[in-house]
């Protein structure tokens, strides 16, 4: 997921539902507009392998930092 390109093209009520629900499984609204930010198509690669309609652990990560106001980077 690249979640730079994709984060300022979700509205407030998605960013924050990110950052106050991260980890959890998403909400069909928040996989929706995940969906229009990527340009009207779902990846497979966003989700963890463990857990369905959970992030990716490196996802997960980069929305820490940023609800903790850090520099996040993804590998």
């Amino acid at each position: 997921m690249d979640l730079p390109r994709l984060w300022p093209r979700l509205d407030m009520q998605t960013r924050d539902w990110l950052m106050a629900h991260n980890g959890e499984p998403l909400a069909p609204a928040v996989v929706d507009a995940l969906t229009l930010a990527n340009g009207g198509s779902a990846d497979a690669s966003w989700f963890s392998d463990h857990e369905d309609g959970v992030l990716t652990d490196q996802a997960v990560d980069w929305i820490e930092g940023i609800a903790n106001d850090e520099d996040p980077t993804l590998d």
